[in-house]
């Protein structure tokens, strides 16, 4: 008996020290430790500290992420049209650069996660790491003015595509992992993040919608010979602006901002962190969905550039497409004290209604403009009238579903003491590589299923085929529909709402008083207690 009671105990502590939570976390703490800081915790939670720079600078830096986004929906058109390199050789590229996203990507979530200094933790990283990424994005989609129109299989464009894009994911995922994780460590209060979440939303947008309102007018116009602007000097133009503002907007971010929230100030092994997605029930299920997905694969083309030049003929029907969603987009901003209101504070039910708004419209898209493709006005109207009906939501939707995110985040460093953000990287970024194989073989398959001959001018029904143009169609809107479905099911699951959610948050700022004020660890976070104890 008391040898099975001694072999308990060592297969209990065994578990413990691989899964088990840092012993101050804020789950784990006593009330009789925490408690003295509880009135403190309920400012922390309800007052907001960012300055009105603070709210502003991080915003400015997604418009420049949104400007990079949206050359990167045309990467490929600029591989296969402009550069000439067949689909096969792009396709071979972006898996062999998938490949070594499987050893770059774990080895910058741990060195991330263990980064303590004293300007920050992601501060330093965004600092070192704008310059070179968005310089190596100007190279890259500068190259077609230099290499020329030389043959699809020419190794110097091969070679040049392979090294540009292995230096840009490179330094991609030094830069994004921090900036995307820097408004969780700037403030506790979730107002804070929601304003700073909605300008981010609105001038990310317009970083987005510039680039497609500049470059599809400006193809257009060249293709028909109406202007001589070749696009190796559009995607140069573009890329060089955009550059030029991603660095100047990320380093001010960088410098701008204060990052408030503790610490550990000795991280858990990796060994052990890797594993605290096990601990998060919320973030281990968005884990499982995304996996179940991860091998899906929209074709690998630039579909919207097609339905716009090709099915909707050109850049003013495909303004005219788009002028609703654009302008209910804007608009969208003055109903998220509405949906507020609705969903009585409750991030998950907002998303899933919201995502389920999405989903619906996409679906209408599929069902009455699948048959009508060949109908030029009538298909414009039908992405009008439903796109339209997508924008009315967007802002509200985009908002509480980053919440959302920054939740399950903090969850985790509820439960664990820890905040692992870049170490759960090598977990859900390796899901999508490991399947990677599978995602390159059906983007050939699909491709070719298209039967779309990328070799032909983008000109209006250039492709003369009814079945080709209802593929496209199918590919831009409707393949999307099943992996969202399957990503929305964990949030159906999801329970950390109401009393819960706000219990676990004045936990996590007892835990971060008490460690400021006993252990001095954090010059930022001590400003803000003090300010807020002398209001108190």
């Amino acid at each position: 008996m008391s040898d099975n009671t001694n072999n308990t105990a060592e297969k209990r502590t065994l578990t413990e020290n691989i899964f088990g939570a840092e012993e101050n976390s804020a789950a784990s703490i006593g009330k009789e430790h925490l408690g003295k800081y509880s009135n403190l915790a309920v400012k922390m939670f309800h007052t907001g500290v960012l300055s009105p720079k603070e709210m502003l600078y991080p915003a400015f830096g997604q418009f420049a992420a949104k400007l990079v986004k949206g050359l990167s929906a045309y990467r490929t058109l600029y591989f296969v049209n402009v550069l000439k390199i067949d689909m096969a050789y792009v396709t071979v590229i972006l898996t062999l650069i998938s490949i070594y996203d499987i050893l770059n990507n774990p080895l910058m979530g741990a060195v991330y996660d263990r980064t303590r200094t004293r300007w920050g933790k992601a501060r330093p990283y965004i600092v070192f790491s704008a310059f070179p990424y968005f310089l190596s994005t100007i190279i890259m989609y500068s190259g077609a003015t230099v290499l020329g129109d030389r043959a699809g299989d020419d190794p110097k464009k091969i070679i040049f595509i392979f090294v540009m894009l292995f230096i840009q994911e490179t330094f991609s995922t030094i830069y994004s992992i921090p900036r995307d994780n820097l408004v969780t460590l700037q403030t506790a209060c979730p107002k804070d993040r929601i304003t700073v979440g909605l300008l981010q939303t609105y001038i990310g947008e317009v970083g987005s919608q510039a680039i497609y309102a500049i470059f599809l007018p400006l193809m257009e116009l060249n293709n028909k010979g109406y202007i001589n602007v070749s696009l190796p000097h559009i995607f140069m133009i573009l890329s060089s602006v955009t550059g030029i503002i991603g660095c100047a907007s990320n380093i001010a971010m960088a410098v701008g901002c204060k990052e408030r929230i503790l610490l550990q100030p000795k991280p858990a092994p990796l060994t052990k962190s890797i594993f605290y997605i096990l601990k998060n029930k919320y973030a281990f299920r968005n884990f499982i969905a995304n996996f179940v997905v991860s091998w899906w694969s929209d074709g690998g083309y630039s579909w919207d550039v097609v339905t716009q030049q090709e099915i909707f003929g050109g850049s003013i029907p495909s303004f005219i497409a788009y002028m609703p969603y654009n302008a209910f987009d804007t608009l969208s901003i003055t109903l998220i004290p509405k949906f507020q209101k609705i969903f009585k504070g409750n991030n998950r039910n907002a998303v899933i209604a919201l995502r389920m708004w999405d989903l619906l419209t996409n679906v209408g898209m599929c069902i009455f403009g699948i048959p009508n493709v060949h109908r030029k006005w009538v298909m414009v109207g039908i992405y009008a009238l439903f796109h339209g009906l997508n924008g009315i939501n967007n802002g509200p939707s985009n908002v509480f579903e980053a919440e959302l995110g920054r939740e399950i985040n903090d969850y985790t460093e509820y439960v664990t003491g820890e905040r692992p953000d870049g170490t759960f990287t090598i977990l859900t970024d390796l899901i999508t590589k490991v399947t990677s194989p599978l995602n390159a073989l059906l983007t050939i398959k699909l491709f070719k299923w298209s039967g779309y001959d990328s070799t032909l001018d983008i000109l209006p029904w250039a492709q003369g085929s009814k079945v080709v143009y209802q593929k496209v169609f199918f590919l831009f809107i409707g393949i999307g529909v099943l992996p969202n479905i399957i990503r929305m099911i964990p949030y159906l699951f999801y329970d950390l709402t109401g009393e819960k959610r706000e219990k676990m948050y004045i936990a996590l700022n007892e835990r971060r008083a008490l460690m400021a004020k006993e252990d001095e660890l954090n010059k930022e976070l001590e400003e803000v207690i003090t300010a807020l104890d002398d209001a108190q």
